[in-house]
């Protein structure tokens, strides 16, 4: 283990990430350094990879094949080299060659979308013009950038020399991926016990040029399938005639889990981040506090994950003027925030210690050996044994996927305070900018999260509890560690449709606070200019301040029951409650304690001058923000980044209400859009990694604050 912390571990992936993308040379495959950021460099973003051939590299490959010459020129039995495969291993051949193709042969087998160009005869009028029920590609077949990686990860296992594969071999899987020519994979079959045997066969049968294993090929705006055979003779590659164990030893590994199992890992640990980042922002955008991560509190409970959340939100609230920095409130309030603010430190803290572990184990996997037999040239021995079996990436995906839907409860159950108006203290229905009984801004989004976080807690179910015993009860016992991993992914798309959704909501949040802070900020004087003008001539100074004083809290709690209310009648309804409070308010200085010292027509006047007031100070501070919107000046140090690069970097902007409804008859309906449509924005950029540039300047702030000093480390 590495010593570091989950934040320290994210922030130095992110470095590499950016170094290897931006590096011309790319990475060089040695068999021992390979990791999660250049795997996504090089699967996702297009960096190069090549074959490191020093000559420990190439002599440990190279003493592999002519040990297992020798071996065969004394006639021992080999398993899957002059024997059978699996169940079947009690049979023996001689022809070497032969053996390897017929385990090509047999493990191309799985489903994908027919090649046109061999689709059978007609078919009746009716079931030719049939429409899918799904995109047929993407539910049939793996993403180019899984099999880029699997590509990559498998070459790097085989250089490693146990396998008795030949350089030439592994050089024609890395042109292959120099060229962005990427075999066309099955996304279902494997097991991952004997390794990912079923989807490592179309990248073997491509190396042969089997002009039934179709590539995708061409620059990335016009990709097209063509036959193996016609992209090797593109290339100027000759088709490959594997010798004894090379088709084994392309095929028989956990290359295809391991690498996208990395992806995924890769992102879960930036969802990480992120949730701790909109943590804070909700923190923010709730009025809570930032005592809930008082060092005091995980100094007594010292997980180092918990410790370590605690510190980063605390880092990303610096500087807010929203978040409240003790944990005393009015009476009839929560003494404390709830728990989906509270306790978040302790929520998620054990999961940055999960996530350690599944990197580590990942990690190991990505420089292992995985197939069998294994070849110790050095030691002059043939071991076999189960490396293939792929149970260290299950374990390290389902830690993951269980890690992504604690992350998911989280933001769902703070989204949900957010948007309830019953506890959001004090913003309006719906994050509505306008008048409640026209505007429904954000219900919408508070449907589609209790429908993501459904999705998303029913994916979180293992896998390894789903084992099926396996070809002839050989493979008995097999990990399901791509099917784990494939699930783990989809957490991933879940879990980032939520952070994408809470986001928009959390900016509007902001947004609405400020809006709200600045009309606070003006109607404060003028209620008690009002009270003093009216009261000072029956109340001494002193028991006038004492009013003041205790009026402004029943304004501030008749604001927030009245939130539903259009502002027309909004305001009459605080004037009302501020009078009731005003009738119950101790005059202790009258003489004649049975008798209030302000007539009652005075007190109705007040009544109405404060409604007409507040409403008029309402409007004029609602229409002044909706012109210039600008939370920036109250934000702490994460969240003015964030909404920053929400607003000014997505372009997305302040949600006004109906009139942002992108009708015909809307003025400047050009520049308007669904609510969909700017959550679609934030969610490309999360998806792409754009959004991940603000979060880790965030992340590397409070690594320099010494926030993860002390934080989750293994």
């Amino acid at each position: 283990m590495s010593g570091r912390s989950h934040g320290e571990l994210v922030f130095s992936d992110w470095l590499r990430f950016q170094n290897v993308v931006t590096h011309n040379d790319g990475i060089s495959l040695d068999g021992n350094s390979l990791d999660v950021p250049s795997v996504v460099a090089i699967s996702r973003y297009g960096a190069l990879a090549s074959v490191d051939k020093c000559p420990l590299v190439v002599g440990r490959i190279r003493g592999s094949v002519e040990f297992l010459q020798e071996e065969l020129k004394k006639d021992h039995s080999i398993y899957g080299i002059n024997t059978g495969f699996g169940g079947s291993a009690d049979t023996r051949t001689q022809s070497l060659r032969a053996l390897q193709t017929a385990l090509i042969q047999m493990q191309i087998s799985a489903v994908l979308p027919p090649n046109k160009t061999q689709a059978p005869g007609e078919v009746t009028a009716i079931y030719g013009r049939a429409l899918p029920n799904n995109d047929v590609m993407a539910a049939l077949s793996m993403p180019e950038a899984w099999v880029r990686g699997a590509m990559l990860v498998r070459s790097n296992s085989l250089i490693r020399g146990h396998s008795a594969v030949r350089l030439f071999i592994i050089e024609n899987i890395v042109k292959l991926l120099q060229n962005d020519c990427v075999p066309l994979v099955p996304l279902r079959g494997s097991i991952s016990a004997s390794g990912d045997l079923c989807p490592l066969s179309y990248i073997a049968g491509a190396l042969e040029g089997n002009p039934d294993v179709r590539v995708w090929t061409g620059d990335r705006k016009s990709r097209r399938l063509a036959p193996a055979n016609e992209v090797l003779t593109q290339l100027g590659m000759q088709p490959v005639s594997f010798g004894p164990k090379e088709g084994l030893g392309v095929l028989n590994g956990t290359a295809v889990s391991a690498a996208v199992a990395a992806l995924a890992l890769h992102e879960a640990n930036h969802l990480a981040v992120l949730t701790q980042v909109l943590t804070a922002i909700g923190v923010e955008a709730l009025s809570g506090t930032t005592a809930s991560f008082d060092p005091f509190i995980a100094k007594v409970r010292p997980h180092p994950g918990q410790t370590e959340v605690a510190l980063n939100i605390s880092s990303f609230l610096e500087g807010s003027k929203l978040a409240r920095a003790d944990d005393t409130r009015s009476d009839g309030q929560l003494r404390q925030d709830r728990y989906a603010l509270r306790t978040s430190s302790q929520w998620l803290g054990p999961y940055l210690e999960d996530l350690l572990l599944a990197h580590s184990q990942l990690s190991h996997e990505l420089n292992s050996t995985t197939d069998n037999p294994l070849i110790d040239a050095q030691a002059q021995k043939i071991h076999h044994g189960g490396n293939f079996q792929a149970v260290s990436i299950t374990s390290s995906t389902e830690k993951t996927r269980l890690a992504l839907q604690m992350m998911g409860k989280l933001l769902f159950a703070q989204s949900s305070e957010l948007l309830d108006v019953r506890l959001n203290n004090g913003l309006p229905p719906n994050l509505s900018a306008d008048e409640p009984s026209l505007s429904y801004t954000l219900k919408g989004v508070d449907i589609n999260m209790a429908a993501y976080m459904a999705e998303l807690a029913l994916l979180a179910n293992p896998a390894s509890s789903h084992v099926q015993n396996s070809e002839m009860g050989n493979q008995s016992v097999n990990s399901l560690a791509l099917v784990s991993t494939r699930y783990t992914h989809m957490a991933v798309d879940v879990l980032s449709l939520m952070a994408s959704a809470y986001l928009y909501s959390l900016c509007q949040a902001l947004d609405l606070r400020v809006m709200q802070a600045k009309f606070l900020e003006k109607l404060q004087p003028a209620i008690e200019e009002i009270t003093t003008e009216m009261f000072s001539p029956f109340i001494p100074p002193t028991e006038l301040t004492a009013l003041h004083n205790s009026l402004w809290p029943a304004v501030g709690h008749a604001l927030q029951s009245t939130a539903t209310s259009d502002s027309c009648d909004r305001f009459t309804k605080v004037a009302m409650q501020a009078h009731c409070h005003l009738l119950a308010f101790k005059f202790r200085s009258s003489s004649n304690t049975d008798k209030f010292p302000i007539p009652y027509s005075d007190l109705l006047t007040w009544n109405s001058r404060v409604a007409k007031t507040s409403h008029s100070i309402f409007l004029s501070a609602r229409t002044s923000y909706l012109a210039h919107p600008d939370a920036t000046s109250y934000l702490g140090a994460a969240s003015k980044r964030i909404y920053k690069f929400v607003r000014q970097g997505l372009n997305i902007p302040f949600h006004r209400g109906l009139c942002d409804h992108p009708a015909p008859k809307c003025s400047g309906g050009e520049n308007l859009a669904n609510t969909g449509s700017r959550i679609s924005v934030i969610h490309e950029a999360l998806r792409t990694g754009r959004l991940m540039v603000p979060v880790m300047e965030c992340l590397g702030e409070s690594l320099r604050d010494g926030a993860s000093h002390s934080g989750a480390k293994l």
